[in-house]
């Protein structure tokens, strides 16, 4: 469903790029014009594996998570991201190439979502654009690479405190067996950790 909401549904936005280099007025009023605002139920997959990513989204209200399947169909989930945030496969969406991926909401959603096509056009006319997404890219990507250091570094109870530490939210919001997943250990393992808080 697609609803054209005013300018307002993108103060968050807007509040995102405005900390990293300040928006003109033509260029939000571009992004708006560039994207729409969407609402999913929750369940939805976004992507599916193998099909490529064309699409950025920003998380006005909801939960979502991205996962993937090893050789066995098992899932391991590698992001969960909330309000404010942005939702994405990095790989597949600056690549183009098909998505390992899937991303599906955890809960009901609203999003500003933006093809891929648009915001090359946005990039193109408005240079000083590029700066924030240049920082917004390398914000998630050292976002990535603090979450492996972290799977190859700590021990399971430690990767749970700071998880704890960085998104309390996420044990009220997604479930024990998802969390236990993203940690890399078994759910049982992880309501032992919890009660030996």
């Amino acid at each position: 469903m697609v609803d054209h909401l005013p300018a307002s549904d993108y103060e968050n936005l807007f509040s995102l790029f405005n900390n990293l280099y300040p928006l003109k007025e033509e260029i939000q009023t571009a992004i708006i014009a560039n994207s729409e605002v969407i609402k999913v139920t929750k369940k939805v997959k976004l992507l599916n594996a193998g099909e490529r990513s064309n699409t950025i989204y920003f998380i006005l209200k909801g939960a979502a998570r991205i996962f993937y399947l090893d050789k066995d169909g098992k899932e391991t989930n590698t992001w969960f991201l909330f309000e404010n945030e942005l939702l994405i496969s990095v790989y597949s969406f600056y690549t183009g190439k098909p998505s390992f991926e899937y991303i599906e909401t955890l809960e009901d959603c609203t999003l500003i979502a933006v093809k891929r096509d648009r915001l090359d056009e946005l990039y193109l006319k408005y240079m000083e654009f590029n700066f924030s997404g240049r920082k917004l890219t390398e914000f998630y990507h050292m976002r990535n690479e603090i979450q492996a250091n972290e799977l190859r570094m700590f021990s399971a109870k430690e990767r749970y405190h700071k998880l704890l530490e960085r998104t309390p939210q996420l044990f009220q919001r997604v479930s024990l067996g998802h969390i236990a997943s993203y940690l890399g250990i078994s759910q049982e393992t992880l309501s032992r950790i919890r009660k030996q808080k």
